[in-house]
């Protein structure tokens, strides 16, 4: 059987599983819940793909756990495929937004982002197996803290990725359904600047303002930005400050940085390093620093990119691809100049809002590309399908 109409027959056990998974709900924060939807999360890819060769759950602390696990494959080599369980929705949302399911639409907390992926990678693994479509070892990592950075999971992710014939990632797809090959790097810093505190009537000059030389080095930050070089930084929140008559003992300011290229990360350093006040009275301090690499396209994830394009037009799509301005595990990869592509989880839109949805007829036809991806990895493409 053609691994598209196997997929299609498989979509109402896909949405079930969908739905399973959007009603465990996993914030990012909530570290209770992180467990018991991994619980869950294991339960669902145990009862479809039986019990893993290895595995491995590591503690995250703090954060969600990361949960590993190997399937043999038929042939040599082995593919990582990526996932992430935690959502940006706090504990509670789905009592007042549930799952739901209105002919082609399916919405629900966390359903774009990336549960419907997570799903579409487990039943393309299941298909694999069931058709005897020859295919390298999968190995599967599922970790819980993606929203906030991947701060603990980011070396296990890394370490996974070494020696994968690819990485393919299930972050959802951007706009009618293409596939994310470039993305760019995140900076998150935070610039603190003490003066010294002063009655702005009674004794102007002794005072040296915080806030004033916070002006003066936000204006430096945002002359920083390069979007000719794919490079925006935006001051997103500023405090400081404890009253209109007093000169300003203390301001801060969070800042995102974007970079398209990895050159562009040694700069900013620089810049954010020479931050300086016109006042000598006045310190400036920094901290943070790069939460993700550039995603930038490789020789190795270019030839997986036309790998998907020509098993997708066996499967009568016209597949394309996009840069774009978010990042994701896959970063952390291609940093490592490994093969890596993103955005083959779900088709719809919404990620991190309260109109966020897939769209149910991408479903079986996203699986099979996965499935058709992976056994082309040791058949090619072109005859890839079963």
């Amino acid at each position: 059987m053609p691994i598209a109409d196997w997929t299609r027959q498989a979509l109402p056990a896909m949405l079930d599983d969908i739905r399973t998974l959007v009603e465990l709900e996993t914030h990012s924060y909530d570290k209770t819940m992180l467990a018991t939807g991994l619980d869950g999360l294991r339960a669902l890819v145990t009862g479809r793909l039986g019990r893993p060769a290895t595995e491995v759950v590591r503690d995250g602390g703090g954060h969600g756990d990361t949960w590993e696990a190997t399937y043999p494959g038929t042939a040599p080599g082995t593919v990582l495929l990526l996932c992430h369980y935690d959502t940006v929705w706090p504990t509670g949302t789905l009592a007042e937004w549930p799952f739901v399911l209105d002919g082609d639409r399916a919405s629900g907390p966390g359903v774009f982002d990336m549960k419907t992926g997570l799903v579409q990678a487990v039943w393309a693994v299941r298909g694999l197996r069931e058709l005897g479509l020859p295919h390298p070892s999968v190995r599967m990592l599922f970790n819980g803290d993606e929203e906030l950075g991947s701060p603990f999971s980011r070396p296990y992710i890394e370490a996974a990725s070494d020696g994968a014939l690819a990485t393919l990632v299930f972050e959802a797809s951007a706009d009618g359904g293409r596939l994310k090959t470039a993305r760019k790097g995140v900076g998150v810093f935070d610039v603190t600047v003490t003066g010294v505190e002063a009655h702005a009537g009674l004794d102007p000059d002794a005072g040296a303002s915080a806030i004033h030389a916070m002006a003066e080095v936000i204006t430096r930050i945002a002359a920083s930005g390069a979007p000719e070089r794919g490079t925006t930084v935006n001051v997103g929140l500023v405090n400081g400050g404890t009253g209109r008559n007093v000169a300003a003992g203390r301001a801060r300011a969070c800042i995102d940085v974007r970079v398209g290229e990895p050159a562009e990360m040694a700069r900013i350093d620089a810049v954010f390093a020479a931050l300086r006040a016109a006042d000598p009275r006045v310190t400036v301090s920094v901290s943070g620093g790069w939460n993700r690499p550039p995603m930038a396209p490789t020789p190795g994830s270019r030839r997986l990119f036309e790998a998907a394009t020509e098993v997708a037009a066996r499967l009568g799509l016209r597949l394309e691809e996009v840069a774009v301005g978010g990042a994701s595990d896959g970063n952390f990869v291609s940093a490592l100049d490994r093969p890596v592509l993103d955005g083959l989880g779900a088709v719809g839109g919404g990620a991190h809002a309260r109109h966020e949805h897939v769209l149910v007829e991408h479903i079986p036809v996203r699986t099979a590309l996965t499935a058709g991806l992976v056994t082309g990895l040791v058949t090619g493409p072109a005859t890839g399908l079963g």
